[in-house]
């Protein structure tokens, strides 16, 4: 694992690789997907089947082979452990209260003259969810998709995610009868994203396409904005740490590895001015590794692409963090909420001793469909205006076309755009 000083003669370079992790070198995937994403636009669900034979190493025959049935799904939830039941429907519903405080309202204003403008916010008509399932399945990355989509009043939910030897995941299939969804599809990768986006025979066209993937998925989802809207192109998972000396080492150690052992390629960082806790966590890091499951991947990850780094104070910490920008952002100090105010880029926040990343991941109620690799500068968590769109509203009475219209056609007519200009003037005394 990177262990650095901010006065280390080398920290420059060594911080810049820190700011580069979130690159995803797409110019080796870019031609791949375009020639699968061309495929499906012409042979649809041809191509489709011969993408999922290729890929997931199953054959369907029918095209009704690529739909998952409700009945399955029903039984999968009938089948649950009463205690993970009632724990994914407690999960539904936090996560359902956070985001209905999202939803925005439609409003109109009316001037004097008698002018009325106004927004209206409307849902989507379809909305194409894409659930990982490669190395994991992730149930509750369907209840964080589709559960925004439904407060905003999406009446057409697809959703589509790979099945490797055609053998669901009995969890998630759990969750989609939890969740109301009756359209899923056995497709995943670069096939599944163009599939939403032109459609097939038996996988509609959708209007916004939502969700993580791997750099397939993120590629094929950037190639594909335009024809539809998307949430953001989202990279390996990663966590930053904040930290102060009142912090405990094995807790921070085992946060860091949370996030280490979703891939190789996930990112942990943890900025302090306590050097006595950069050692502690250090040597809790490898105690906890021992524990793993999936440590083989845990351990490349921190390897590679991990770091602690050690500071003068922590308004130099705060700097730094603000300029990685990451996924998600513990702060583990004596006074975290002092702090917030001077924090500008994160995907999400976890303030104190008694919240680590993973109750966001599952069960504190805000989105974990988060901005990676820096973005959380410019993009938001997926929320529920992701699946809406705003339309401006305009009403000007008799009145109001007299008192402003002469100055709109000045300016019209100083465009240079003479019928913009006559179909203002026609309307005036």
């Amino acid at each position: 694992m990177m262990f650095i000083k901010s006065d280390d003669n080398d920290f420059t370079i060594k911080f810049q690789e820190l700011l580069e992790r979130g690159k995803m070198d797409i110019a080796h995937v870019s031609s791949i997907v375009g020639d699968i994403i061309s495929e499906i636009q012409e042979r649809k669900n041809s191509a489709l089947k011969e993408h999922i034979t290729k890929f997931d190493k199953w054959i369907p025959v029918e095209d009704r082979d690529l739909k998952i049935s409700t009945d399955s799904m029903c039984k999968a939830y009938d089948a649950l452990d009463e205690k993970l039941k009632s724990s994914l429907h407690l999960a539904y519903d936090r996560i359902k209260s956070y985001h209905e405080k999202q939803k925005p309202n439609s409003w109109f204003d009316t001037e004097a003259n008698g002018t009325i403008l106004g927004q209206k916010v409307t849902a989507v008509d379809t909305a194409g969810l894409y659930i990982p399932g490669g190395k994991a399945a992730y149930p509750s990355s369907l209840l964080m998709n589709v559960i925004p989509a439904q407060v905003a009043g999406v009446e057409n939910i697809v959703v589509c995610t790979p099945t490797p030897d055609n053998e669901p995941n009995e969890l998630l299939l759990a969750a989609c009868h939890l969740c109301g969804v009756s359209e899923v599809y056995k497709v995943g990768g670069a096939s599944a994203i163009a599939a939403m986006a032109y459609g097939t025979e038996t996988i509609p066209k959708v209007d916004v396409i939502t969700g993580p993937g791997n750099i397939f998925v993120a590629t094929a989802k950037k190639m594909v904005f335009g024809e539809v809207n998307i949430d953001m192109i989202a990279g390996p998972s990663e966590i930053g740490i904040l930290a102060d000396e009142s912090a405990n080492a094995n807790h921070l150690a085992i946060d860091l590895l949370s996030q280490a052992e979703h891939d190789e390629m996930a990112s942990s960082i943890l900025i302090t001015p306590s050097q006595k806790l950069a050692d502690e966590i250090s040597i809790e890091i490898e105690k906890w590794l021992m524990k793993l499951p999936r440590q083989d991947i845990a351990r490349k990850s921190i390897e590679e692409r991990g770091a602690i780094i050690v500071t003068v104070d922590m308004e130099e910490a705060i700097k730094l963090m603000n300029e990685i920008a990451p996924e998600h952002l513990e702060v583990a100090t004596l006074s975290p909420f002092e702090l917030l105010p001077f924090i500008k880029h994160a995907g999400a926040i976890f303030l104190g001793h008694n919240t680590p990343e993973a109750i966001g991941d599952y069960i504190a109620g805000p989105n974990h469909t988060l901005p990676t690799g820096g973005t959380a500068k410019f993009y938001s968590p997926l929320g529920v205006e992701n699946f809406m769109k705003k339309t401006s509203i305009i009403s000007f009475s008799h009145a109001a076309i007299n008192e402003l219209g002469e100055e709109c056609a000045l300016i019209a007519n100083t465009e240079g755009l003479t019928a913009h200009e006559q179909s203002v003037r026609v309307r005036l005394n």
